[in-house]
């Protein structure tokens, strides 16, 4: 029997083969369980390829399985408020009870006309009722919306949503989205509360754990295995194209896959990340991969580039929060993504 590729090297789907990040989903989930949720909304935030769809559609299959959750997975390009209706009107065990309700919202093309009932006029009234009705039957909502952005229908719904827990209703939200996108939405003045809003930054995965990984998927020593862990930096994306490339070229060594590796990792990520950087980020960037050693002290890129402290840190902290730099060692950087800095130096011809 031909057994199938493990790894994915497709975006916006959870992989065969990935690992868990345990301390993050059971933050999650505990705290929109708790008796008294601290909190009734997330955002998931990491560079491209960090493993955000992964962990909410991990977080969605286990709330799925508990019986009083329903979980209602939202497109962020359309329009939200009805598609939040629609979904949650179209549940099979729900409508039933909304039926009971008298909920009509034909007016919107949602369900049928119920004789003897007015028709709902306002949508989010008739979403209103609805949680109303679920929080009778001590029913949680989790909605998700994964990558979202600073659009329309984005503001629309999130302050809709800012009413419903206004109105104590147990629904909660799951987000995900690159952190400038969520900064750009935090900045709307309507949507101040999300500025409260605990964010998730998403670190890299636990090399070890790569390493057990491989090992017991290609059935090789623990030390070839940490070879390979290693080359992946723990960045999510990483460890499923070395191990997609690994599976489909079993009989090759390491050292032979690396250039397609590479190749892979700027076509499908990097490209896209540098393309979306200020000059003086890449500037930056540029000046640490430039640097012998892993990491380069803060004052000697400031003194190249001649960028006073308060400039600096202004910009050290967007690449941080983007999820491209480690200054996790007081005074020094260092850049986060396998490979990245030779391509960071292959593509500064215009600076």
């Amino acid at each position: 029997m031909v057994l199938n590729n493990p790894f994915t090297i497709a975006f916006g789907k959870q992989p065969p083969q990935f690992i868990s990040r345990l301390q993050q989903t059971e933050t999650i989930i505990n705290s929109f369980r708790a008796e008294v949720p601290t909190t009734q909304v997330y955002m998931l935030t990491g560079v491209r390829g960090s493993g955000k769809t992964v962990l909410l559609t991990n977080i969605a299959k286990i709330m799925r399985e508990q019986d009083d959750w329903i979980v209602i997975e939202l497109n962020p390009e359309s329009d939200m408020i009805h598609g939040f209706a629609s979904k949650l009107y179209s549940i099979p065990n729900l409508q039933k009870l909304f039926v009971k309700a008298s909920l009509d919202l034909s007016m919107f093309g949602i369900g049928l006309s119920i004789e003897k009932s007015m028709p709902v006029a306002n949508l989010e009234s008739g979403i209103d009722r609805m949680l109303t009705e679920l929080d009778k039957k001590n029913k949680k909502v989790l909605i998700e919306i994964d990558e979202v952005t600073n659009s329309e229908y984005m503001r629309v719904f999130a302050s809709a949503f800012q009413i419903f827990m206004r109105q104590d209703h147990n629904v909660f939200l799951l987000m995900t989205g690159l952190y400038e996108n969520i900064n750009n939405l935090q900045n709307e003045k309507s949507l101040t509360f999300l500025y409260r809003v605990p964010k998730i930054f998403l670190s890299p995965l636990n090399i070890g754990a790569i390493a057990r990984s491989y090992k017991e998927i290609f059935d090789i020593s623990y030390d070839d295995a940490l070879l390979m862990s290693k080359k992946t930096r723990g960045y999510p994306f990483a460890f499923q194209v070395l191990g997609y490339l690994k599976w489909e070229n079993k009989e090759k060594k390491l050292e032979e896959i690396l250039p397609v590796y590479q190749q892979y990792l700027e076509e499908y990520v990097y490209d896209k990340i540098y393309s979306e950087l200020s000059v003086a980020e890449k500037k930056i960037l540029l000046r640490i991969a430039k640097e012998k050693d892993e990491y380069i002290k803060v004052k000697e890129i400031r003194d190249t580039l001649t960028m006073n402290s308060s400039l600096f840190s202004t910009y050290r902290d967007k690449l941080i929060k983007k999820g491209l730099i480690d200054a996790s060692q007081y005074g020094f950087m260092s850049l986060m993504l396998p490979g990245f800095g030779r391509f960071v130096i292959e593509h500064s011809f215009e600076l």
